[in-house]
């Protein structure tokens, strides 16, 4: 049913071996010759310059239309704010960004890859950037490669890895910006399990059922936690329940943990109204289990959905706007420019992408166009060389997997990782959500669900 998946010692051996203060991928990446880069780089760099003179062109490549136009719509702002700041301190070396968006829809291979086309061919854009495109298969890298410019999307896809290292050569310039689905598995696991042992919540058994959609994403999240979940002291309650998604009928999946009554149960399925569904008939006839769902919970449209339904779920992602000075100064200006029902965590994603790329490609004398490898090449060596903190963390990028890696699951080190945070929905009415893990982040603490109360 499930494909086969890396295991965490096959992991430790792909990424390498832990290391606290450093990695093999801080060490070869950052170590003698790298810079540490704040937001402020920009501004540094161009003090003096203004933004003039023929722009830079760079795509959104997002789904504006169909199941996940939520996202959608908050990935192109994410551009859109990045573009007015970077332009505001100067532009790239004194040239305004100017971006294009175009709709991936379905995020089919094919509409993902027509979009491509049309910004990199049409409109002759120097970089693509994507929220996510799942279900593309990957299929746009081939464009990437093919017109010689950068990419950067936040797929999550161990796919990514896959690609890049098996092809080097030929995806020098596809990143992704967040660690692989895998994470998602062993992060979950060591997260309720620090929740079991500090004594926060005690479990009824140690039962763990796991509910997956049907997308590739899904199931490799389920298929990690399945393989590691011994190994944290929990058993199976049934093997993974896979439901064929887009869906939102969940009765016969929750009919059977009502039957065994787990102690925890995981949906790694993240569209928002989808799993809003679930959490509603979950609470139908709710059992003493703990419920996580993978993203969606963070957007304001599960909550619309669930309403008071919604109230003691868990979600995480390794990417969101932090509750410290930089990440609510972002949220602030975030909601001011695009409404106060938007998501700014969402919208940072892309954010976060083009700022970071920018920061490269000043440090690279310029973007190259479509065609111009040399150049392209220069900025995707900086992009590995820089580390950015982001308003949602550290971004740092695997010199190999040209992937980010996660704190604390890959570094114990939170200045070289980005942070796999927790959230909680304590009061629905709020767009923000608590946020309970991991240290030195989380300024809030886990309550007990009130249908475990």
């Amino acid at each position: 049913m499930f494909t086969k998946y890396r295991t965490k010692d096959q992991m430790a051996e792909l990424y390498g071996p832990a290391d606290p203060s450093r990695r093999k991928a801080i060490k070869t990446g950052l170590v003698g010759g790298g810079a540490a880069l704040g937001g402020t780089m920009l501004s540094a760099i161009n003090a003096d310059a203004r933004a003039t003179g023929e722009p830079i062109l760079i795509g959104g490549a997002n789904p504006l239309t169909g199941w996940a136009a939520s996202d959608g719509l908050e990935f192109r702002n994410g551009l859109d704010l990045a573009v007015e700041e970077i332009n505001a301190m100067g532009g790239i070396l004194g040239r305004p960004l100017e971006v294009i968006h175009d709709d991936i829809k379905s995020m089919s291979g094919d509409d993902t890859s027509q979009a491509f086309r049309r910004l990199i061919d049409r409109n002759g854009v120097n970089a693509v950037f994507t929220g996510y495109a799942i279900g593309s298969q990957n299929a746009e890298y081939d464009v990437v490669a093919d017109a010689g410019v950068i990419y950067m999307n936040m797929n999550t896809l161990q796919q990514h890895v896959d690609m890049v290292t098996g092809e080097p050569d030929k995806y020098w310039g596809c990143f992704q910006g967040d660690p692989s689905e895998y994470w998602y598995g062993p992060g979950y696991l060591k997260f309720i399990s620090a929740l079991r042992d500090s004594g926060q919540w005690v479990p009824q058994n140690n039962k763990l059922a796991i509910i997956s959609g049907s997308s590739t994403y899904s199931l490799a999240i389920a298929s990690a936690i399945e393989k590691e979940a011994q190994a944290y002291g929990w058993e199976l309650a049934f093997a993974p329940e896979v439901v064929a998604t887009p869906t939102s009928e969940w009765g016969p999946v929750l009919q059977k943990c009502r039957e065994v009554n787990p102690a925890a149960i995981c949906n790694t399925h993240f569209v928002a109204a989808e799993i809003a569904a679930c959490q509603n008939q979950f609470m139908q006839n709710p059992t003493n289990s703990l419920m996580y769902y993978q993203y969606g919970p963070i957007l304001k449209a599960f909550s619309d959905i669930a309403q008071d339904n919604a109230n003691g779920v868990l979600a995480s992602i390794l990417l969101a706007s932090l509750r410290d000075e930089v990440g609510m100064a972002f949220d602030q200006k975030y909601k001011a420019k695009f409404g106060e029902d938007t998501t700014p965590s969402a919208g940072l994603q892309t954010y976060s992408m083009l700022h970071h790329w920018a920061i490269a490609a000043a440090l690279s004398g310029g973007p190259g166009e479509p065609g111009n490898v040399e150049q392209n090449r220069k900025v995707a060596e900086n992009i590995k060389r820089i580390t950015f903190r982001t308003p949602g963390g550290t971004m740092t990028f695997h010199p190999e997997y040209q992937m980010c890696m996660p704190y604390p699951g890959y570094t114990d080190d939170p200045t070289l990782g980005m942070p796999h945070l927790y959230y909680q929905i304590q009061d629905w009415t709020k767009t923000e959500r608590a946020l309970i893990s991991p240290a030195p982040y989380a300024p809030d603490q886990f309550v007990l669900p009130p249908w475990m109360s």
